[in-house]
């Protein structure tokens, strides 16, 4: 394998060999340290090894698929993830999208498309890994802390409550932002760190499923409130310096 200048690791996930090895043989060229593998199995083997910082996983693999896998990386990594799926598979990008991949790119994969996709999205990628070593890993507002290193949502009790990773994602931009009006294309801009056709109403079907874990009254929230025509305002103390959460800490302790 040659030396690289990036410094980047990108897995290539396909189960196609022509593929994997085009791919691997172009990224390479462009100056990143590449890894293939066929299914979800060898890429574990992978990332026990090194560290990857972006992975182009073909949606269609054999045993635990795309969808699955994806879901599985985000749970545990802020890593980049770009889906590469059938020009028929919408459908399959939106769940992939919502499971917390990036991005997609339709085969037969066009390079001159792929690259630029690839570099911003790792720009990306090392932007939010800066931003969240300097912020604190533990934000609270009412009754719930917020875990962003475990991606934990824990209630007034110590229970967790279930968040998919989409919610998680969206939860804790609009708690690290409280106070302020968050439009829907930049809670998508923020949760998703893709620049492809919004989604308006997929940011709604989620603060719906987040206001009825988290508010008292989904039908009348106090802490997600609805800016009409503009987005959505998190009207909850988010910190450490909420009463309630330092209540809280002090009697579960």
């Amino acid at each position: 394998m040659q030396r690289t200048k990036s410094g980047e690791r990108i897995a290539v996930v396909d189960d196609d060999p022509s593929i994997r090895e085009t791919l691997e043989g172009f990224l390479e060229s462009e100056g990143y340290e590449i890894d293939c593998a066929a299914d979800a199995d060898e890429l574990d083997r992978v990332m026990r090894m090194k560290p990857v910082d972006l992975v182009l996983l073909d949606i269609r693999l054999p045993g635990r698929d795309g969808l699955s896998l994806t879901r599985e990386l985000r749970a545990k990594s802020e890593m980049g993830i770009i889906l590469i799926t059938g020009r028929n598979d919408k459908v399959d990008r939106i769940l992939g999208l919502e499971y917390g991949a990036d991005d997609y790119i339709a085969k037969p994969v066009d390079e001159r498309e792929l690259l630029p996709r690839v570099r911003n999205l790792l720009r990306r990628v090392g932007h939010s890994h800066s931003a969240s070593l300097s912020a604190s890993s533990t934000l609270s507002f009412g009754q719930f802390l917020l875990d962003t290193r475990s991606r934990i949502l824990s209630d007034g009790g110590g229970r967790t409550v279930p968040l998919t990773t989409a919610e998680f994602n969206l939860l804790a931009v609009l708690v690290r932002n409280a106070g302020q009006v968050m439009s829907r294309e930049r809670l998508i801009s923020a949760t998703r760190r893709r620049r492809f056709e919004s989604m308006d109403r997929t940011i709604d079907t989620l603060v719906r499923r987040l206001r009825r874990k988290i508010e008292t009254d989904p039908d009348n929230p106090h802490l997600i409130k609805t800016v009409h025509g503009t987005g959505y305002l998190f009207a909850g103390s988010a910190g450490d310096d909420d009463k309630e959460a330092r209540t809280y800490r002090s009697t579960s302790r």
